[in-house]
């Protein structure tokens, strides 16, 4: 297990170094944010001035060293718009991003799994096919569209939940304020979480209905079946335990690419997020926090598939013992 948590350890840091390397190249190619930072009228004395000072006026190469020796001690740079450390402003809006993936994973896993077990154990009921039309319903509605349509339904037609905002906010401890906590909020949160869930929902159901069908069959399952195991024992113990393996993998996964492309429901919603202020960066050429939020997203998918590795190793041991003889 050491072994094998070693070399998951130093993937993991190889990928954050390829993917530094290439966010900075990628990002400080494109563009002159200094077009926009300062006056159309300005002199050109001007512009080397502002040019100097955001440290553009150095060979690409040089910029690089200095961000990646600035990154080892925690500094991303200083954002070109705010004037403050760009990993600060992205702390402070990622605890609204966080709360939001959350509430979303959670109604996404449980509400997918539990459709997706129903839909494998009666495949060809009435609720077995209607689940499995709706969760390619759910695939098919883009989610910018989609969070148009529930705005128009909920917001604007029936007027029963805000159209955006993140609402009342509550500090819990560490000065971290969370929206759930208030009836305001809660009220706020519905519509985004929605949107976010329902394209992860119908991939869990997908995911939980095809491996249900696979473990129904197995000996074991009928086995118990024949020593006269409950009905609900059998689901619950035998089926459920076992079909839980790949979706913890895929909902792990899955976690970080919410995290990382809720920018089309912070967008939509107004919620005040990392993903909407990833937009406003881009709009602005910012890039040390558009460097800031990509690098905090590498490091939130690298450290959660390797947490997903760990937990599959500790569900299907076999994946362990075949790693370390690899």
């Amino acid at each position: 297990m050491l072994v094998y948590l070693i070399r998951r350890l130093g993937q993991s840091l190889l990928v954050v170094v390829v993917m530094a390397t290439l966010v900075f190249l990628g990002v400080y190619a494109i563009g002159n944010p200094v077009d926009i930072l300062v006056a159309p009228d300005a002199g050109a004395a001007e512009i080397a001035r502002v040019t100097e000072r955001l440290g553009l006026d150095k060979p690409m190469w040089q910029q690089f060293l200095t961000f990646a020796g600035n990154a080892l001690q925690g500094d991303l740079g200083d954002s070109f718009v705010y004037g403050r450390p760009a990993l600060e402003i992205i702390l402070e809006r990622m605890p609204a991003t966080l709360e939001l993936t959350f509430v979303a994973l959670v109604l996404s896993t449980g509400l997918g799994v539990s459709l997706g077990l129903v839909a494998g154990l009666w495949p060809e009921s009435v609720a077995g096919r209607t689940i499995m039309a709706g969760s390619i319903l759910g695939f098919s509605l883009p989610s910018f569209w989609q969070g148009m349509l529930l705005i128009m339904v909920f917001s604007v037609m029936l007027g029963w939940l805000p159209a955006g905002g993140r609402g009342d906010t509550v500090e819990i401890f560490g000065g971290l304020r969370v929206s759930f906590l208030t009836w305001d909020g809660l009220v706020h949160m519905i519509l985004p979480a929605i949107n976010l869930t329902i394209f992860k929902m119908s991939l869990v159901i997908r995911l939980a209905r095809a491996t249900t069908r696979e473990v129904v069959p197995q000996d074991y399952v009928k086995f118990a079946r024949a020593k006269g195991v409950s009905r609900l024992r059998i689901t619950f113990v035998h089926v459920l335990k076992n079909m839980m393996i790949p979706v913890v993998t895929i909902v792990g996964l899955e976690l970080g690419s919410m995290i990382a492309f809720a920018v089309v429901t912070e967008t939509v919603f107004s919620w005040p997020g990392m993903g909407k202020l990833l937009i406003d960066s881009i709009n602005l050429l910012d890039r040390p926090l558009i460097v800031a939020y990509l690098m905090m997203t590498v490091l939130i998918i690298v450290t959660i598939n390797l947490v997903v590795d760990v937990i599959y190793t500790l569900l299907d041991p076999r994946v362990r013992l075949a790693g370390t003889s690899a």
